[in-house]
């Protein structure tokens, strides 16, 4: 897994830059994208992206869409198995309703159906797993979607930019002390909470998903604002939890001073944390930066643990039994 995740700038720069012709929708003012794990993953981050738009965009990791899908809807169906039972059972559902569909997958029984139903669809190779094939799927649906979703073809490119600059740092060769993603995996030593700012959602639900499954360990994720009026109590008794926060570089004022006062409270706790900041830039590239960093900080606490992180055991159980 770690020699993918070496290659992810590459395969970023290589899907964007593919043959794959952009495809511009017309008259939209709602976005549904559907898929669960690392597909829905996708569809979280795009959701920040999109979230100063004046688009509708909804998240469905499930089966049910919004009652909201009509004609003017478009709805991304995204599966890097093909198989997968929650997602195809939403395509299906949009193709009743007449919505303007495209999905996005490896294969499968939902290639199948958007053959036989002259769907959509853009075939994406699967690389190891979904969560490695993060990278391959978000620049592939951004080189055919980015004139739909209105996202800025420069900032695409400069977030593949910085996604190189990064490689070098926290790349599997540099097993040093200037690897931001080791020093992280090697600070965490109980089950990590991770908070986050709104327009960062994404990046902490990833790094939580990513724990779970290369790390096999338990981790949570909540809004800071959020928890500032709930979750902050549950520090008054002392636990086996460790804080991880996460910070834009161009939080809003009232978000910076939340993290302020939440740091003098760990403080005064006697509380260790962690902090862990984006680059400067535009939403895309935080959100790909971090994921990035964070992501490989899970494959370095699975090596830690000695974990093959590759295998998924219990969703292949509960997949089995569906």
């Amino acid at each position: 897994m770690y020699k993918i995740y070496d290659k992810s700038p590459e395969i970023a720069r290589e899907s964007f830059e593919s043959e794959q012709k952009p495809i511009d929708f017309q008259n939209i003012d709602h976005i549904v994208f559907g898929g669960m794990g690392g597909s829905g993953a996708i569809g979280d981050m795009f959701q920040s992206i999109l979230s100063k738009t004046k688009i509708h965009v909804n998240v469905v990791k499930g089966y049910t869409l919004p009652e909201t899908v009509n004609s003017n809807t478009i709805v991304i169906i995204i599966s890097v198995s093909g198989n997968t039972d929650e997602t195809l059972h939403l395509l299906k559902s949009a193709k009743k309703i007449r919505s303007n569909i495209i999905a996005f997958s490896s294969g499968g029984k939902i290639q199948e159906y958007c053959i036989k139903n002259n769907i959509k669809l853009i075939t994406v190779p699967k690389f190891h797993s979904p969560r490695a094939t993060f990278p391959y799927f978000l620049y592939t649906i951004l080189k055919v979607l980015y004139q739909t979703l209105e996202i800025k073809e420069e900032d695409i490119i400069d977030s593949i930019k910085k996604l190189e600059n990064l490689q070098k740092i926290i790349n599997s060769s540099n097993l040093t002390d200037t690897n931001t993603s080791l020093n992280l995996a090697k600070s965490i030593k109980s089950i990590p909470i991770i908070y986050y700012p709104m327009g960062l959602q994404s990046a902490s639900i990833r790094f939580k998903n990513s724990l779970q499954e290369n790390a096999k360990m338990h981790a949570a994720s909540e809004d800071i604002i959020e928890a500032s009026h709930n979750g902050i109590v549950s520090w008054e008794r002392k636990s086996d939890v460790m804080p991880i926060l996460i910070r834009g570089s161009g939080d809003h004022l009232k978000t910076k001073e939340r993290y302020k006062i939440l740091k003098e409270f760990f403080i005064k706790k006697k509380i260790n944390y962690e902090e862990i900041i984006s680059v400067e830039g535009n939403i895309l590239s935080k959100l790909i930066t971090l994921i990035y960093l964070l992501d490989y900080v899970t494959i370095y606490k699975a090596v830690m643990y000695n974990i093959d992180p590759s295998p998924v055991n219990p969703i292949e159980f509960i997949k089995n039994k569906l």
